[in-house]
């Protein structure tokens, strides 16, 4: 298996969230690639899925949206001999950044179903606490797919000043009907008994069946199947090597981060701020994406317009769905590029 991104820390104390809430201990979990260069303006803020986290960047990822090792490295689209990359953990998420499973400091015992409701605007903030401290005041880009494309959409509008350039793939500036539901994973959580009303990090391991089944079921709504086919052709090896990817992320995931997570998109909603942007902005979709379809693309370019912004489309014609982004990488790498290249 190939190695991962190592990562590092970042922590801050007493946390306010949008909710008043604190958080006594708020920690970000970061990976980096390339230099930061003297002056610090060469920042790429590179932006996770639901499921997913840093590990995104490297080779062979179990990425839900597949790995963007194709785009991200040397000489690549978002070339590290040039970018300094950052791929922080989001809060309340499962590698290494507060969520859900780690440990409340006032009680000693692991957050569970107690851990406060954030939005993407807390996930926000937090970045950019961490660029605070890394000493970052303008990012050259803020790029990601699927919810890493919301939190771009809510970089550009929250920051304006601070951000160059926006990529949004496989997402959109809300929750479209398709993507993921908060009563609907709730629900689903407590009709498990793994759950345990919400204590089951007292039990190690009661969730991986479930996080098993619910990974099977979303790696095949988001193409897995046209994206192992030409290498597994068989389809019961194909099914079998579905399973072990699940297995491996179900054994790392927190159940607890699934409802956190979509309780942060559950009203998520930008269109009516998108005046607020500044930055240009590649928009790009999947023609096979069932949760992020084209025709988001057709209902958005109004507002766009109408918003001012200087924006670009592209369709990846690909049959690999929700993981066209990093899957088909090869399809808009040197779209990338050249966004990447040019005056913000």
């Amino acid at each position: 298996m190939p190695a991962r991104t190592p990562m590092l820390t970042h922590g801050v104390r007493d946390f306010r969230l949008a909710s008043g809430e604190r958080l006594p201990e708020l920690v970000t979990a970061y990976a980096t690639r390339g230099r930061l260069d003297a002056d610090r303006a060469n920042a790429v803020l590179v932006l996770h899925g639901y499921t997913t986290g840093p590990a995104m960047l490297d080779e062979g990822s179990n990425a839900a949206e597949g790995s963007w090792a194709g785009l991200v490295g040397p000489g690549r689209a978002i070339d590290t001999d040039r970018f300094f990359v950052i791929c922080p953990n989001m809060l309340g998420s499962s590698y290494g950044s507060t969520g859900p499973g780690s440990i409340d400091p006032r009680s000693g015992r692991a957050y569970g179903a107690a851990f406060p409701r954030i939005t993407i605007d807390d996930v926000v903030a937090a970045q950019a606490a961490l660029l605070d401290a890394l000493g970052i005041r303008r990012l050259h880009a803020a790029i990601g797919p699927s919810l890493g494309a919301m939190q771009a959409f809510a970089w550009g509008v929250r920051h304006p000043h601070r951000v160059g350039r926006v990529v949004a793939a496989v997402g959109a500036p809300f929750r479209p009907h398709a993507a993921v539901r908060a009563k609907l994973v709730q629900a689903q959580l407590e009709a498990d008994p793994g759950w345990h009303d919400g204590e089951y990090p007292v039990y190690p391991g009661s969730m991986i069946p479930f996080l098993l089944r619910q990974r099977v079921d979303t790696l095949l709504q988001y193409g897995i199947d046209a994206d192992l086919q030409p290498r597994i052709p068989d389809p019961g090896r194909r099914r079998a090597e579905i399973v072990r990817l699940a297995l491996g992320w179900a054994r790392e995931f927190d159940a607890g981060s699934l409802l956190v997570l979509a309780r942060a998109i559950e009203h998520f909603d930008l269109r009516n701020d998108l005046h607020r942007m500044r930055a240009p902005l590649l928009y790009v979709l999947s023609r096979t994406d069932p949760l992020f379809p084209p025709a988001l693309a057709a209902k958005l370019a109004p507002l766009f317009d109408e918003a001012g912004l200087d924006w670009s489309y592209l369709e990846l014609d690909s049959d690999k769905g929700h993981l066209a982004s990093g899957a088909d990488s090869a399809l808009w790498s040197e779209a990338l590029a050249r966004f990447m290249a040019r005056a913000a």
